[in-house]
């Protein structure tokens, strides 16, 4: 798993302690120690497998930047190739153990030829380079493009020579293998199709149809071939020469890849459940190898009644129940209309979620769960509010402005605020004013009458999530330093909530500084509530 830090969160550290250099406020008590309400899990959404030379499985994330390595009988994971370089969205063993994986956001191929041999970029600039797999007989190594682009690859392992483009558009070639014929078997995301591709010429021929969201293929020892459906949530195996279909398990959806063993047992990855699954074939029963109540939580907000905690998942939008802990979904990728949500705005009638990832504002009605709008093209927003009027505002943090969204399914937009030092996240507080962190190191108070900009504090380190507490000051996720810190507007005083947390999760090479943002909401009472981006959990620091 993760690098997780010491936390002093359940080692007894919370009281609040003064800090250094800012004006002082008198010690207290005022809150407990924090407690785990959601508990930790092992990624940050998991997706390639792999059985290696040795029978190690491996597995790869895309968002924690690394590769695990995951006791098939425990469940216990720990970090193989760290972040950023160990970025992966697929794995694949060569003949002679080679390791080569994708890293999907940074476009780039990479490659270790052996245990204890430098890792090599074998190919860069390949943005959404996504599945990948050796010619065991060959040794020959092929990657293809998904979602960011859609194309397919032969890669010279040697590094000498550019890619060789075998085939493109094809409707999103996802996880596929090598067969025994040297014909490449995948599948087809877009068109609910599987099909096999040749790597000389580029003929591809469709094997079975009629498939909802196939993510992910693999043939067994006796030449069966698998496949994960995503939307379905089904494990089928497919008559290569028919195309008949045989469902060999029913799991949830989400599923992402699969890997199988010599002897042929079946490993499935569910990036929504952050679990991975040993299927019996022949009974279709799983296993539960290892799992996460929530995948990577980031912004959240609690309802009006304290008693439910919404959360941006990323793979999915989930709610807690506040005082069991209890975690049920809402909506999940692939299965539903969901864009991939990092951060979560909450009104009285609207949901609003904000993706940086696929430029995107999702508002979603409260009442029905439905979606009734999707604002897109917009440049990495990273939180949004809902303003008394009914009109939206969401940040951008490319640009460093606020964006106003108005009118019929909120087409209408325009720049109200400009110059900001990186807005990460937002609340409209109960004066009306718009409270806003900078990633450069400030809180700024933003007045809705006429855009005016007053600057709260200075000189914080990374913050992200922040929420109002019943007395009018601010508690905010200071994620580079680890702590929360709450903040008097009026005598500027501060003081540390609860310090050594496990936030702040670096993000990787070209993403924004913020990345996974550390969420914070208060209730009525004061109880504080905050995701952790370390450890994939949500805790709560209740008042004493």
């Amino acid at each position: 798993m993760y690098h997780r830090i010491t936390v002093n969160l359940l080692l007894g550290l919370g009281a609040a302690t003064l800090v250094a250099g800012c004006a002082t406020a008198p010690k207290t008590d005022e809150y407990k120690r924090p407690e785990v309400l959601v508990a930790p899990s092992n990624f940050k959404g998991v997706h390639g497998l792999a059985i290696d030379a040795t029978g190690r499985l491996l597995a790869g994330s895309v968002i924690g930047n690394a590769i695990y390595e995951v006791d098939r009988t425990t469940g216990k994971a720990t970090v193989f190739m760290p972040p950023p370089h160990g970025q992966a969205d697929d794995i694949a063993i060569g003949p002679k153990g080679e390791l080569a994986w994708t890293s999907f956001v940074q476009g780039v191929l990479r490659y270790r030829e052996s245990e204890n041999a430098p890792v090599r970029d074998l190919a860069k600039d390949l943005p959404g380079i996504n599945s990948l797999d050796f010619d065991k007989k060959s040794g020959r190594l092929y990657a293809s493009q998904v979602f960011l682009g859609d194309s397919l690859w032969e890669i010279d392992v040697a590094g000498k020579k550019p890619p060789r483009l075998i085939l493109k558009d094809m409707g999103g070639f996802n996880g596929f293998e090598v067969g025994k014929d040297g014909w490449i078997y995948g599948p087809l995301w877009f068109k609910g199709q599987v099909v096999k591709i040749h790597p000389d010429t580029g003929e591809m021929k469709v094997i079975a149809s009629g498939l909802s969201t196939p993510a992910a293929v693999n043939f067994d020892s006796q030449d069966n071939l698998y496949v994960v459906d995503t939307k379905s949530g089904q494990l089928l195996r497919i008559d290569t020469g028919t195309g008949a279909k045989i469902v060999i398990a029913q799991l949830k959806s989400g599923l992402d890849n699969l890997a199988i063993d010599p002897q042929d047992h079946v490993y499935v990855s569910n990036m929504v459940d952050n679990s991975i699954e040993e299927v019996d074939v022949v009974s279709g029963k799983a296993r539960l190898i290892t799992k996460g109540e929530v995948a990577v939580p980031g912004g959240l907000k609690l309802s009006a009644d304290g008693k439910t905690l919404y959360v941006a998942d990323i793979f999915s939008l989930r709610r807690v129940d506040t005082r069991s802990g209890k975690v049920t979904d809402i909506k999940r990728m692939h299965n539903s209309d969901l864009e991939y949500p990092f951060s979560l705005g909450l009104s009285e009638k609207y949901l609003m979620l904000t993706s940086w990832f696929t430029s995107s504002l999702q508002v979603i009605d409260r009442a029905t769960m439905k979606t009734v709008a999707e604002v897109q093209a917009l440049k990495a927003p990273t939180d949004a509010v809902e303003l008394p009027d009914g009109s939206i505002v969401v940040s951008e943090i490319a640009t460093g402005s606020l964006i106003r969204v108005s009118g019929a399914g909120f087409k209408e937009r325009s720049a109200v605020v400009q110059g900001l030092a990186g807005p990460v996240q937002m609340i409209v507080s109960r004066d009306g004013n718009i409270y806003v962190t900078e990633a450069a190191g400030n809180l700024i108070r933003i007045n809705p009458k006429d855009w005016s900009k007053t600057l709260v504090a200075e000189g914080l380190s990374m913050p992200e999530g922040l929420a109002e507490t019943p007395n009018g000051r601010f508690v905010v996720a200071e994620t580079a330093a680890r702590q929360l810190i709450e903040i008097d507007p009026v005598t500027k005083l501060r003081r540390v909530v609860a310090s050594d947390l496990p936030i702040g999760f670096e993000a990787g090479p070209g993403l924004p500084p913020s990345y996974v943002p550390t969420g914070v909401a208060i209730d009525a009472a004061g109880t504080i509530y905050f995701s952790a981006d370390r450890n994939n959990a949500i805790y709560r620091i209740p008042v004493r």
